[in-house]
Parts: C-alpha cells; sequence; structure tokens
C-alpha cells in the first residue's frame, strides 16, 4: 500500500494553504513557499493553477496521484456535480470519517489507526482506509484504543462535528447519517478546476 512518507509541512507550504488543522501547518510563516527564502518566481499560469487546486485536495486526504484519478473517474461516472461527487466520495472515506469525529487531530493518524484494525464498521474489523462508508454505516473503536482517542478529543475541545455524521462519545460511535453537503466540508477548494484539469 502506497503513501507519502515526506515532510507534511512542506506540502502545506508547497499549495500555500495549510492541509491538516493542527499549528505546525497553521502557522503565518509556514506558508511560505518551500526554501530557504521562499520561491518568489512568476506567476501560475492557467496550467499550474489547475494543478495547485488538485494538489491541496489531494493532500488534505493524503491521497497519491493513482487513486485520485480513479475518484475522479468514478465522480464524472456518476450522475450529478462531478466536483461535488468527488468531494462526496473522499469525504466517505473510512480514515477521513475518523478523522471528523474528532478521534484523530490529523488524517494520517486516523491512518494508522484504521490499519492497525483498531476500527470495525457494522462489527466488522476494518483495516483499509480507503474504504468507503455509507449512510447508516456504524462505525466504532476497539476498546484498546479508547484512551487514545478520549485524550484526542479533550486535547480538540472546540472540534466542531460535521451534521452528516453522528458521535456518540460515550460508546466511541459514529453513525452516518446523510452524504455530506458541500457546505459540509470544511476545506476549501475550487473543485470546478480540478475537474477542468482532468479534460
Amino acid at each position: 500500500m502506497a503513501r507519502y512518507l515526506g515532510p507534511k509541512v512542506k506540502l502545506s507550504r508547497r499549495v500555500g494553504v495549510p492541509i491538516a488543522d493542527i499549528p505546525k501547518h497553521t502557522a503565518k510563516r509556514q506558508l511560505t513557499p518551500p526554501g530557504m527564502h521562499g520561491y518568489r518566481g512568476r506567476r501560475l499560469r492557467d496550467y499550474g493553477i489547475r494543478l495547485n487546486e488538485k494538489q491541496k485536495l489531494r493532500y488534505h486526504y493524503g491521497v497519491l496521484e493513482k487513486q485520485f484519478r480513479r475518484y475522479i473517474h468514478e465522480a464524472s461516472r456518476r450522475k450529478g456535480n462531478t466536483g461535488e461527487i468527488l468531494l462526496q466520495l473522499l469525504e466517505l472515506r473510512l480514515d477521513n470519517v475518523v478523522r471528523r469525529a474528532g478521534y484523530t487531530r490529523t488524517v494520517w493518524a486516523a491512518r494508522q489507526m484504521v490499519v492497525h484494525r483498531h476500527v470495525q464498521v457494522n462489527g466488522h474489523r476494518a483495516d483499509r482506509p480507503s474504504m468507503s462508508v455509507k449512510p447508516g454505516d456504524v462505525v466504532m473503536l476497539r476498546s484498546r484504543i479508547t484512551n487514545v482517542a478520549k485524550d484526542n478529543m479533550e486535547s480538540m475541545a472546540g472540534h466542531i462535528v460535521p451534521g452528516w455524521m453522528e458521535v456518540n462519545p460515550a460508546e466511541l460511535s459514529i453513525r452516518i447519517i446523510a452524504p455530506p453537503t458541500r457546505e459540509e466540508i470544511p476545506f476549501d477548494v475550487n473543485t470546478n478546476l480540478i475537474v477542468e484539469f482532468y479534460r
């Protein structure tokens, strides 16, 4: 299973926005371009602007290019707005659901929690971060990871759980109520530019 193992803050600096909601990424000085003095090159052309939007979304969900292309293909195959369907597919990944519930601070920690088999979906153990959940599914954490999840939830006291999921902190369970809408996704990205990039 392929994944990015390099420095994560460098990704935030490369695209110019924080890809994770932790102080290391949101600090003002971290949003300068990578390099000692920050690269101050020419203005981006149309291709560069579309590429940058695509990279933002990829880095935010921790998805590599080949898998991202599959999501684009699946979104364009379904009926409806391709950009919104793409965001729904990415948002309903199991690792992202664990992150949005507030059990971990980043998508990389959520991915590790899933891979180490600490997460169950509808009573069955799940170990694929890319597994897609659907409305009606119940995601639970196993008992041996509850202390870590509770510590994370306490450290993220102001965390807002999106409306498309219902979290029970006592049982550490998540119920998916409905597919997420564009307004409920707390990451600002222009999906039209991403769809245009692949045309």
